[in-house]
């Protein structure tokens, strides 16, 4: 197996993104077709409405997130971005298994927003990048998420340029 050179994940708030879904949805790494009945059916099992983070306090939660990755974890952060349904974040190569690397990021938001309830989709999307010209792509797509928002591509200061001369961690 080629090396790893980084890791791309996404995770949806609570209720914005459920099984069936008229976009699409991941099943086991699959894009699977809308099933309205299934989201209905998901729908109407929620405890909880769907959450979603207000707009004023996006720039806080990626800080959140991005500065208890690098203290707890040691994660080189390549990219990140954070709207109001959903988060990306871009990270190096790392020994960790991913799923402890995501309940970092999701901890992170839910102990620092406190509110009560969950904020969080249970699982995650992954995308590994294998070779330089996927991990750049991949980068520039979450970047692109910032520039949206009016914020500069890379909106805090714990985002870290890719070093291509640092050898890449096998995983």
């Amino acid at each position: 197996m080629p090396n790893t050179l980084g890791i791309l994940v996404t995770m949806t708030t609570y209720g914005s993104w459920l099984r069936g879904d008229r976009r699409g949805w991941i099943d086991d790494g699959q894009l699977m077709p809308p099933c309205p009945a299934l989201e209905t059916a998901d729908r109407v099992r929620m405890k909880h409405t769907q959450y979603k983070f207000q707009k004023d306090a996006l720039i806080e939660v990626g800080r959140m997130i991005g500065e208890s990755l690098v203290a707890r974890q040691g994660q080189q952060i390549l990219a990140m971005s954070v709207d109001t349904w959903h988060a990306h974040f871009m990270i190096s190569a790392t020994r960790l298994p991913i799923g402890d690397v995501v309940k970092c990021a999701k901890d992170a938001a839910r102990y620092g927003l406190r509110p009560g309830r969950p904020i969080w989709t249970d699982g995650y999307d992954k995308r590994f990048c294998f070779d330089e010209r996927t991990l750049a792509n991949r980068i520039r797509y979450v970047e692109r998420h910032n520039e949206r928002h009016g914020w500069p591509a890379k909106p805090w200061p714990f985002i870290v340029d890719f070093d291509p001369i640092k050898p890449p961690v096998s995983i």
